[in-house]
């Protein structure tokens, strides 16, 4: 299969075909990365189109000093820190029901939704390594690159972020036994997951 840096280099000779193959690759991940991070299902698409405008545009200056990927993910950080700069301008009007503002998923919808949660009461440095760690699957380099910060801050921030999260997800150790019925039923079942575990399950419903 071409690697994504040879086929970079066709679209930079003008290979159409190159540049769609690029897109089937990375327009899943890079809507995924958006979905994680903005509520908006649609406003994740237009990012993850900009996203690749943006390497049109650049096209011409690119140099194979990162790899695509680590290129294209370093746009979309861009991108998203405009966008919650925009938002903190001009705050989203609130989403209608609760079911809009949580992606479509019967079987996850409480664990995607649980998981978001525990995310957000992360730092904000730390749950963005965790991501791109994790729902990425960038290697520690790639991070260190990205977020421009030396590779043991990485591993450091990632540790902690990792163990804050598990914390996070730990069942209330202040229930009573009298009030386990009415305890939320992931409990009996997600609790006994690793915490990577319980990430990836929740990948399908967060990135829809």
């Amino acid at each position: 299969m071409t690697s994504d840096e040879a086929l970079m280099f066709e679209f930079q000779r003008g290979s159409r075909a190159a540049f769609e193959e690029l897109f089937a690759r990375f327009h899943g991940p890079l809507y995924g990365f958006f979905r994680r991070r903005v509520q908006n299902p649609e406003r994740a698409e237009d990012l993850a189109q900009e996203t690749f405008l943006a390497m049109i545009r650049a096209t011409v200056r690119y140099e194979p000093r990162a790899l695509v990927r680590t290129y294209l993910y370093g746009i979309a950080l861009k991108l998203l820190a405009e966008e919650r700069r925009r938002q903190a301008k001009d705050p989203p009007a609130p989403e209608e029901s609760p079911e809009q503002a949580e992606p479509a998923s019967n079987d996850a919808s409480e664990t995607v939704l649980w998981v978001r949660q525990a995310l957000e009461k992360l730092n904000g440095t730390e749950r963005e390594i965790l991501m791109l760690r994790e729902y990425e699957q960038l290697s520690y380099g790639e991070i260190a690159q990205l977020l421009r910060i030396p590779l043991n801050t990485v591993r450091s921030r990632l540790f902690r972020a990792r163990m804050a999260l598990k914390t996070c997800l730990q069942p209330d150790p202040d229930s009573s036994p009298g009030h386990d019925k009415a305890a939320p039923q992931r409990s009996s079942g997600t609790e006994k997951k690793p915490m990577t575990g319980r990430l990836r399950a929740s990948e399908e419903g967060i990135s829809q």
